[in-house]
């Protein structure tokens, strides 16, 4: 069996996830670092593995690629104990997975991305303002989540909780004040003493 290749961009919260549930399962993979900065996925061979011309790309095997980090993380979970097999349990998981990239990432990843990756919160100012809201209000449904429960499906630890942490836990580099979280701040410290736990900036 090949040795799985994840093209990854190591700051991205996208690339994270995937690298950690890597690590917490235990599978081996070889981190090839593809660099967004740079323009590096909008060259032919990436695109020829992501026509998107996006990171993550998990190759399975040659010639065979996934790409979205939410659909390679079920992927990668499928038998594990970070998916589970409960029908509504697992589709309370997608629901958070849908959540993440439609209501979260949109609003809390950009701004990181341009505040604290390019550096150009200046440039972004008006932009990253009309992100601002937004962003507060796919906080607050977690928080109000969090308030009773220690993760967020069925009582333990998900691909539900990897995908929203992966972004979450940096929301200050985007300019978010995190202390009104008290809550999501419990969450991010029970993820982190998780077995296995990376932190996004370890390759």
């Amino acid at each position: 069996m090949e040795t799985l290749q994840l093209y990854d961009f190591l700051p991205s919260g996208n690339g994270y996830k995937v690298r950690l549930l890597l690590t917490q399962i235990g599978v081996p993979f070889e981190r090839i670092e593809v660099n967004i900065i740079k323009g590096e996925t909008q060259r032919p061979d990436f695109l020829s593995k992501n026509p998107n011309g996006k990171i993550p790309v998990l190759q399975i095997e040659t010639g065979k690629y996934l790409t979205e980090s939410n659909a390679i993380m079920v992927y990668l979970s499928e038998g594990t104990e970070f998916l589970p097999y409960d029908r509504f349990l697992r589709a309370q998981v997608l629901q958070w997975l849908f959540f993440e990239q439609n209501s979260h990432e949109p609003f809390i990843a950009t701004s990181r991305f341009w505040i604290s990756i390019l550096g150009k919160a200046d440039e972004y100012k008006e932009a990253i303002a009309q992100k601002r809201e937004p962003g507060y209000a796919a906080l607050r449904v977690m928080e109000n989540h969090l308030k009773t429960r220690d993760f967020l499906v069925g009582g333990r630890y998900s691909i539900a909780d990897i995908s929203l942490f992966a972004y979450t836990h940096v929301a200050d580099e985007g300019g978010f004040e995190m202390t009104q979280f008290p809550a999501i701040q419990a969450w991010i410290e029970r993820v982190k003493a998780q077995p296995r736990y990376i932190s996004i900036t370890q390759p």
